[in-house]
């Protein structure tokens, strides 16, 4: 379910008052991540890596209630649960997007996340879940390592973004280096912050957290 709420009735009035006029509201973090276990996981499972990504990144956001909180316009809107989006290749060699409804189980999460991007990469059309979740966004751009990247404030899409570009090997780890983009209404630095750290959290402890999970794929 989605609601609008009065920013006074909630921990972000001073934060709605503060920055939803700001000429750019949009704040970017990055980190580098170490993504060792999460591609140990991979192989060993036969997982697709960006699809355990997109599972830790909601899993991570899940117990951090700002997340459910996001600027629509000039209101502000409460969501009972989150998804993630993530950016395929189609049919026609273009893009389209995705939104995959974030599940605890790994199990649901994956099969979900397997039928939907098939079927947007037959159908050539965006799955949009925007209107029901808040949808947390994810680029990954494979051709090439990244160092960072900014996304455009364009003051229309307003949601937590995430890019990446290629993971680096050094000796016999992997780091990959993420950049986290956020509106200041939504949440501060120290929610961005936990949420970061919560995802090498669970990057860490995947193959545990999903190994008592019955419908793991």
């Amino acid at each position: 379910m989605t609601r609008e709420v009065k920013p006074q009735d909630t921990t972000r009035a001073a934060a709605f008052e503060l920055w939803m006029k700001a000429p750019n509201p949009m704040v970017t973090f990055f980190k580098t991540l170490d993504v060792t276990n999460l591609i140990r996981v991979s192989k060993r499972r036969g997982l697709k890596f960006n699809m355990l990504l997109c599972w830790c990144i909601g899993k991570a956001a899940a117990p951090i209630r700002e997340f459910y909180l996001l600027p629509v316009g000039d209101r502000l809107m409460q969501y009972d649960s989150l998804a993630v989006n993530t950016i395929v290749k189609n049919r026609r060699g273009e893009v389209s997007s995705c939104d995959i409804l974030f599940s605890e189980k790994l199990g649901d999460f994956g099969r979900d996340y397997l039928r939907y991007t098939e079927e947007v990469v037959e159908s050539c059309a965006d799955r949009d879940l925007s209107d029901a979740c808040m949808v947390i966004g994810t680029s990954a751009i494979i051709d090439t390592e990244l160092d960072g990247a900014v996304g455009m404030n364009s003051g229309i899409f307003n949601n937590p973004f995430l890019i990446w570009g290629r993971y680096r090997k050094r000796l016999f780890r992997y780091s990959l280096p993420v950049s986290f983009q956020f509106h200041h209404t939504q949440m501060d630095g120290a929610h961005a912050g936990r949420f970061l750290e919560n995802l090498q959290k669970e990057i860490n402890h995947l193959g545990e957290n999903a190994a008592g999970d019955p419908a793991s794929p």
